[in-house]
């Protein structure tokens, strides 16, 4: 059963990345999977992105791009399946390369950062450490806004930085986890809707809609979950989902974003500004919009758990499809 051998691969590759990160020796000697499929993206973009051609066939161009990107990330990835998923050392160097796709311990390091910054420094550092994870205007945020953008890049990113990679992960082995970094690395990079990008990113764009549909929804069960072992309220998570996530302008950052606001008593999302432009959306939560460095640092310790119920439940499903009989 293929299920047997990609859920123990998930948990594996699960626990070295949040124990080992990725080595900042191992990025400086080879750059990372992200670097590279970002690199060949960003000569496909180069070669059909031409802006003398019209939205139609620009759009074509982006998703043979796409097509071109997810193409030789399955060749690589399924090659190395086929090579090394045979035996216990094949299947324990797979989890090591897998292991370079959740973000579980970057992301809350990140994050962590912006607290500290936040209580050593005050409000210029801290618009300085949010500014690295998130693409908003940060020179108008207040110490208020620095802090809720942290905790909204923790919750997105919980959903498609940590849980989707282990979902696909669980369900296709190292195939299945690059094709979805693939997938949102190329969102993250064309799918805007610049005047650069609009047509030649909407493919990126709905496809990294689509893959991240059921991680979004784990995000936020997974976060409910954790909330009475992080003193966070699972009611108020519950009800934030439930009323709020819909109205989100992103398809799946809702999910998580409602859920974490409701399990800290904030209200987060809302109108923001991006290069100068300003972005309405829903809020999500109905508590108080006041948050500082307490506030990201509560919403860490939330994140943490939630990291450990998704693993327990993978290491429980694990031992179930590897039962004998």
């Amino acid at each position: 059963m293929f299920l047997s051998s990609t859920i123990p691969l998930c948990c594996i590759a699960l626990g070295l990345e949040a124990a080992f990160g990725y080595p900042a020796s191992l990025y400086r000697a080879l750059g990372h999977p992200v670097t590279w499929m970002g690199a060949w993206l960003a000569a496909l973009e180069r070669g059909l992105n031409r802006p003398a051609w019209g939205f139609a066939r620009r759009r074509s161009a982006g998703a043979l791009a796409l097509a071109a990107l997810l193409g030789a990330t399955a060749a690589v990835a399924w090659a190395l399946q086929w090579g090394f998923g045979h035996s216990l050392p094949g299947i324990l160097l797979l989890a090591a390369i897998a292991a370079s796709l959740p973000a579980q311990r970057s992301l809350h390091d990140h994050v962590r950062d912006v607290a500290v910054a936040l209580e050593r420094d005050g409000l210029v550092a801290g618009r300085r450490a949010v500014g690295r994870i998130v693409g908003r205007d940060t020179a108008v945020l207040d110490e208020a806004g620095v802090a809720r953008a942290a905790i909204e890049s923790l919750a997105e990113n919980f959903s498609d930085g940590v849980v989707a990679p282990a979902f696909w992960l669980a369900l296709g082995g190292l195939p299945g986890c690059a094709l979805y970094k693939a997938a949102n690395t190329a969102d993250s990079m064309v799918g805007h809707r610049s005047e650069r990008y609009a047509a030649f990113g909407w493919a990126a764009a709905r496809f990294d809609d689509l893959v991240n549909l059921p991680c979004s929804r784990l995000a936020a069960l997974w976060v409910v979950l954790a909330c009475p072992l992080a003193g966070g309220s699972a009611a108020g998570a519950w009800r934030a989902v439930r009323r709020d996530a819909s109205r989100h302008r992103s398809p799946n950052a809702g999910w998580p974003e409602a859920a974490v606001a409701g399990a800290l008593g904030l209200k987060l999302a809302g109108p923001r500004v991006y290069g100068a432009v300003p972005v309405e959306d829903a809020f999500m939560g109905d508590g108080r919009p006041d948050a500082g460095a307490a506030d990201i640092r509560h919403a860490l310790k939330l994140y943490r758990w939630a990291c450990g119920v998704q693993f327990a439940v993978l290491a429980g499903l694990a031992a179930l499809v590897t039962v004998p009989g």
